[in-house]
């Protein structure tokens, strides 16, 4: 089996068509997302943001998903998706073109309750910005929704996005057409964009159920 890990955004363009375009209707449509927030979630959202301007530089894996993530999908929730929640290092894999890929999977929002049954949204986590290193991130991604979109196989587009740090880039794969976002700053007023793109899967879940 050939693990997430190992794929970079040329190797699976070539292996299995991808192609990157640009406009994308679906992403554009996904990143013009609105929510409302309470007042005690606008005040979480601006400690949230200075945290992370003061220490997005320095913080490891762990610390990224502790102090940036976790706080940012608590405002999110999740949880209230009928049949849905968040699976996290849940082992997933399928077979496509005669090639195995799998791996542990850091975040999916998947139909199931003990075990992933349709995955639909992912977050890809990253190192600290200041690590620098060979690793495709995005490449990671796009093979994790390349498996969810083999394992559905029911020709909806699938959801996901990666995060650098402070930055955060939304990707949406639609048949061989994927599309991404410019990055979005959780340190800045992006921070407001990002809850509402990140609420906006439920909404597509809610559709499909």
């Amino acid at each position: 089996m050939r693990n997430f890990e190992s794929w970079e955004t040329q190797d699976l363009e070539i292996e299995f068509g991808l192609e990157k375009i640009r406009p994308s209707s679906l992403l554009e449509n996904w990143l013009e997302a609105t929510t409302v927030l309470e007042s005690y979630q606008k005040e979480q959202l601006e400690n949230l943001k200075e945290t992370i301007l003061n220490f997005a530089d320095y913080w490891n894996e762990d610390e990224l998903k502790l102090q940036c993530i976790a706080p940012l999908l608590q405002l999110v929730n999740y949880n209230n998706i009928p049949k849905h929640r968040i699976f996290s290092q849940h082992n997933l894999s399928a077979t496509i073109n005669g090639i195995e890929i799998g791996g542990r999977v850091d975040f999916m929002l998947a139909k199931g309750t003990q075990k992933p049954i349709k995955p639909y949204f992912f977050i890809h986590e990253y190192k600290q910005e200041s690590k620098k290193g060979s690793a495709d991130a995005k490449g990671q991604l796009l093979a994790e929704l390349l498996v969810a979109q083999a394992k559905n196989d029911n020709q909806k587009p699938v959801y996901g996005c990666y995060v650098l740090g402070r930055h955060w880039f939304f990707v949406v794969l639609d048949g061989k057409q994927y599309a991404v976002s410019n990055a979005f700053n959780a340190s800045d007023e992006d921070i407001y964009r990002i809850i509402a793109i990140l609420r906006k899967v439920k909404d597509y879940i809610l559709a499909l159920l």
